[in-house]
């Protein structure tokens, strides 16, 4: 039996002394048929090469509550003097592989020669299109950011920036990551790899902020599964004042529903959460699955509309926008 590369640590009720796992969740795991039915079902709905993106120039600090999108779960969290990013990629492919993989077609919203100085970054798992070393290790040499992030991913980070200050912890662990704000490691329904031997090896999670009286919630990935874990959250922590949360990637449901929200699970979300408001992330920039790239939007306008909550409730975000909250 393959040793597990990345945490040697006591059995609990999600890491079985080898893999990580979702506990009372359905299973993400996939196989190569399952994988191959997939790749002969794909429907012709063709993204755009690119899509226009005008990047804007943040604060260098901002004392309220903003945040900036840069594309697909990488956002500018700007609160209380604090800067944090969520889950960093500004490289042209989500990819192991320079020449191939999935690319994306919307720029940065923010170049990152332009970024503020970044304090925090919070990691939520390995997957390539949230763990992106060449960008990581941009970031720290210039602003050697603390990456807040679930057990595992600390050695990927560090095989390849061995300088890189890092924390990391279980779902349930806390770190104050400046004075007056603590950052929270919290469970979502997901998996994780880098290769083809690794699977769930490394943990995944999301993350609450707390920062001097708000309440800021990133899902990183997430299936609604259950609804179990946010429902949990509310009970914690209280009622988010943000919540950032995957509205896309999520076609076919059969193949993706264990892993990867769609909008109308999103807005449930939101709900179990009584967040007072949302930001949808994880869609437009790189094509992973089959819905069309302007759909989660739509769907989630058609949704929110549905359920009677208003649009500015829950906003899908592109890459250059910023809003206050």
């Amino acid at each position: 039996m393959r040793r597990n590369p990345y945490y040697n640590g006591p059995a609990s009720d999600h890491y079985d002394g080898r893999r990580f796992f979702n506990p009372g969740e359905p299973d993400t795991d996939r196989s190569l048929r399952e994988v191959l039915r997939w790749r002969r079902s794909i429907p012709d709905n063709p993204w755009p090469k690119s899509v226009p993106v005008t990047p804007t120039v943040p604060a260098a600090r901002v004392e309220g509550l903003r945040i900036t999108m840069i594309g697909h779960a990488t956002m500018l969290i700007q609160n209380a003097g604090l800067n944090l990013l969520t889950d960093p990629v500004w490289s042209d492919r989500a990819s192991p592989l320079a020449f191939a993989g999935p690319r994306r077609v919307a720029a940065p919203g923010i170049r990152l020669e332009d970024l503020p100085p970044i304090d925090v970054v919070l990691l939520s798992h390995n997957h390539y299109d949230h763990l992106d070393i060449t960008t990581l290790r941009a970031l720290h040499r210039r602003h050697a950011p603390l990456i807040v992030t679930p057990l595992g991913n600390d050695v990927i980070v560090r095989r390849r920036i061995p300088e890189a200050r890092i924390a990391a912890g279980d779902w349930g662990d806390d770190f104050e990551v400046a004075s007056g704000t603590r950052v929270h490691i919290v469970p979502a329904t997901h998996w994780s790899s880098r290769g083809f031997r690794d699977r769930r090896m490394a943990l995944w999670g999301g993350f609450m902020v707390e920062s001097r009286g708000t309440l800021v919630y990133f899902a990183g990935d997430t299936g609604y599964g259950s609804g179990r874990i946010f429902r949990a959250m509310r009970q914690r922590f209280g009622p988010p004042d943000l919540a950032l949360l995957p509205i896309g990637a999520y076609d076919p449901r059969w193949f993706m529903a264990a892993q990867h929200t769609d909008p109308e699970e999103a807005i449930q979300i939101m709900r179990d959460l009584e967040a007072r408001a949302a930001v949808g992330m994880h869609w437009g920039t790189f094509k992973l699955t089959d819905e069309p790239c302007e759909e989660p939007a739509q769907r989630l306008a058609a949704g929110l509309a549905a359920r009677g909550i208003i649009a500015s409730a829950f906003l899908a975000m592109r890459p250059g926008a910023t809003v206050d909250f």
